[in-house]
C-alpha cells in the first residue's frame, strides 16, 4: 500500500474557498465563528447554552417521538432522542438529500462523521450530551438529482414524475425498479441482505421520507443516529418569527449580498433571492416573490401560480399554517439552528461553501452560528488494487493526479532516454539572448529575422518534445495502460469514487464490515482523505 497520505488541500479535489478555510486564510475569519478543533467546543456549548430557546426542545422531542412512531429503534437512539429535553444537551448535524438508495457513498461518510464526532467530544466533555444528526432534505423538490444511484458503472435510474417536495413523493413504481436492480445484485449472501434492506426500505413504506429514514436507521441506528425530518408543522411553529421578518424585511438577501462581495475572489456558491421561501403543498414547492407593483394590493405571488397574497394575508397564513412555507438554500441553515441545539453542522466542501456565505445573517437576527466542518472523505480499495499500486511505485500523489499529468510524469520517470528538452530549449534561449543583444546594435529590422527564428526553433523543440513522449507512451504502453486502469477503477469517470459509486457495490464484498470498518478509521477533525482498504 503506498504509504504516503494526502489532505484535502493538496487532493486537487477542493475548491480555492474550501483550502483557503482549511488553512484558516485570514482573510476569511470574519465569514465563521470558530475553526472546528475539539478545544473550541467549550466556547461553542457556551454560546449556544445562552442564545437557544430551551423552549422548543420541547417540541423538537414530541416531533421525533411522532416520526419515529412504528419504527424499532435501538436503545441508543431512544436514550438521544430522551435527552434532547435536557439543557445540556448538544446536536452535530449533517443533511443529506433523499436519494434513492442514499445515492453516492459519501452519504455514508456525513453521517459517520457526525457520529464519530459526538464520540469525541463526550470524551473532552463528559459533563454533556451529544446526539448525532440527520437532517432530511424533505422539502427540495429537484428530483432529477436523487432519482438514481450507480452500480458498478450502471446508472440505475427511477422513472418518475415529481414537482413537490420529494419527502411526500409516493414510491409506488419502486418495486418494477428493484426487479431491475436485484438481477445485477447476484445471490451471495450480502446480496441477499442488500435485497431484503431495499424491499423493506422502498417497498414497505409509502413515501419517500419514511423510505429514507427506515433506510438511515437501518444502517446507522445502532450507533444512536437520530433523524430529523423538518417538513413539520409542530417544528416550523418555532420558525413564524424568521418567516415573518423574511416576508417582511428580506435581512437575508442584504446580508449574505453584503458578503459574497467580500467573497468576488472565489466561486459564488449561491446567490440570495430578495425572498428565500417557497411556498408548498403536496404537488408544489415555488418561490414566493414579492411584487409591490401587483394588483389588488397584492404584494406576495407564488411564481409560476396564480396564487397571491396580501401582506396582511401572508403573515396571517404564516401565523396559522407555517407548513406552508418552505425555507430554500439560504434560509434552511436558519431553520436548523433555530429548531435544535446544534453546535456544528459537518458537510461537503460546497455546502461548507455556501454556510460561509450566511455568518452576516445570523449575526443580524441573533442566533448562533454554528462551527463548519467539512466531511470526512474516503478512497475505499481492495487488497488487490493496493498490491497493484506498489507493484507499479504509485504514491498516493500519483493516484489523486489528473490522468494526463499522472502519465506524462509516469513516462518521464519510466523512460530509458531524457525526453524532457528544458535543458536544450534553455541553452537555445542564450544563443538567442546573445542575438538580441547584438540586434541593439545594428539595423532594426534584423531584430524581426531574430524573433521570428527564435519562436520558430522553440517551437520545434517543442514539437520534437511531444514526438519523444508520445513515442515513449507507445513504447510503455504496456505499463501505462495498467496504471490508467488501476487509476479508473479508485477513480470513476476521473472524478472521486465517493461521488460517483453507491454504497452497496462494496457492500456485495464486505458486508456489515463496511460500515463497521469506516466507523473504526474515519476521524472527523482530521483534515486527510482516509484510503482504506476492504
Amino acid at each position: 500500500m503506498p504509504n504516503d497520505c494526502i489532505s484535502y488541500q493538496k487532493s486537487g479535489y477542493f475548491s480555492p474557498l474550501m483550502n483557503d478555510y482549511l488553512d484558516q486564510n485570514p482573510k476569511l475569519q470574519s465569514l465563521y465563528n470558530r475553526f472546528p478543533t475539539l478545544e473550541n467546543f467549550e466556547a461553542q456549548i457556551a454560546e449556544k447554552q445562552t442564545n437557544f430557546n430551551n423552549s422548543h426542545r420541547t417540541s423538537l422531542v414530541s416531533a421525533l417521538q411522532k416520526q419515529y412512531a412504528g419504527i424499532e429503534i435501538s436503545h441508543l437512539t431512544q436514550q438521544n432522542i430522551e435527552s434532547l429535553k435536557v439543557n445540556n444537551t448538544f446536536t452535530i448535524t449533517t443533511g443529506h438529500q433523499l436519494n434513492l438508495f442514499s445515492g453516492p457513498l459519501y452519504f455514508l461518510y456525513k453521517i459517520i462523521s457526525v457520529i464519530n464526532l459526538t464520540t469525541e467530544l463526550k470524551v473532552k466533555y463528559p459533563a454533556y450530551n451529544f446526539v448525532p444528526v440527520y437532517w432530511m432534505a424533505t422539502e427540495d423538490h429537484d428530483f432529477e438529482e436523487i432519482n438514481y444511484f450507480n452500480f458498478k458503472g450502471k446508472k440505475f435510474r427511477w422513472n418518475a414524475e415529481s414537482t413537490g417536495p420529494v419527502g411526500r413523493l409516493s414510491t409506488e413504481g419502486l418495486a418494477d425498479f428493484f426487479e431491475i436492480y436485484q438481477q445485477e445484485l447476484g445471490s451471495s449472501t450480502n446480496a441477499e441482505k442488500l435485497k431484503k434492506l431495499f424491499q423493506d426500505t422502498y417497498l414497505n413504506h409509502d413515501n419517500l421520507a419514511d423510505a429514507t429514514r427506515y433506510l438511515a436507521n437501518a444502517l446507522f441506528g445502532s450507533h444512536g443516529l437520530v433523524i430529523i425530518d423538518a417538513d413539520d408543522a409542530d417544528l416550523k411553529r418555532n420558525f413564524i418569527p424568521y418567516i415573518k421578518e423574511e416576508l417582511l424585511q428580506q435581512t437575508a438577501h442584504k446580508k449574505v449580498l453584503e458578503t459574497n462581495e467580500n467573497l468576488k475572489d472565489y466561486f459564488i456558491q449561491v446567490n440570495p433571492r430578495e425572498i428565500n421561501l417557497f411556498y408548498i403543498e403536496d404537488n408544489l414547492r415555488e418561490r414566493i416573490v414579492y411584487d409591490p407593483d401587483s394588483h389588488r394590493d397584492g404584494k406576495y405571488t407564488v411564481n409560476n401560480t396564480k396564487i397571491e397574497f396580501s401582506e396582511t394575508e401572508i403573515l396571517a397564513l404564516a401565523e396559522s399554517n407555517p407548513e406552508k412555507f418552505s425555507p430554500n438554500v439560504i434560509m434552511r441553515p436558519l431553520y436548523q439552528e433555530v429548531i435544535l441545539p446544534n453546535l456544528c453542522y459537518i458537510g461537503g466542501g460546497g455546502e461548507i461553501a455556501y454556510w460561509l456565505e450566511l455568518k452576516s445573517f445570523f449575526d443580524a437576527v441573533k442566533i448562533s452560528f454554528p462551527i463548519l466542518l467539512v466531511r470526512n472523505s474516503v478512497l475505499l480499495a481492495s487488497e488487490k488494487q493496493l498490491k497493484k499500486a506498489d507493484k507499479l511505485n504509485l504514491s498516493w500523489s500519483d493516484l489523486f493526479s489528473k490522468q494526463v499529468d499522472l502519465v506524462k510524469n509516469k513516462v518521464l520517470i519510466l523512460s530509458e532516454i531524457d525526453i524532457d528538452l528544458s535543458l536544450l530549449k534553455a541553452q537555445l534561449q542564450k544563443q538567442f539572448d546573445i542575438l538580441n543583444e547584438i540586434t541593439t546594435k545594428t539595423d532594426p529590422s534584423f531584430a524581426g529575422a531574430v524573433k521570428a527564428q527564435e519562436i520558430k526553433q522553440i517551437k520545434g523543440l517543442e514539437k520534437l518534445e511531444k514526438r519523444l513522449l508520445k513515442a515513449e507512451k507507445i513504447k510503455l504502453k504496456d505499463t501505462l495502460t495498467r496504471i490508467t486502469d488501476l487509476q479508473n477503477e479508485l477513480f470513476p469517470n476521473q472524478s472521486l469514487q465517493e461521488r460517483q459509486a453507491n454504497f452497496s457495490e462494496f457492500y456485495i464484498e464486505s458486508g456489515e464490515h463496511l460500515i463497521t470498518k469506516l466507523i473504526e478509521r474515519l476521524q472527523p477533525l482530521e483534515q486527510r482523505f482516509d484510503i482504506i482498504r476492504l
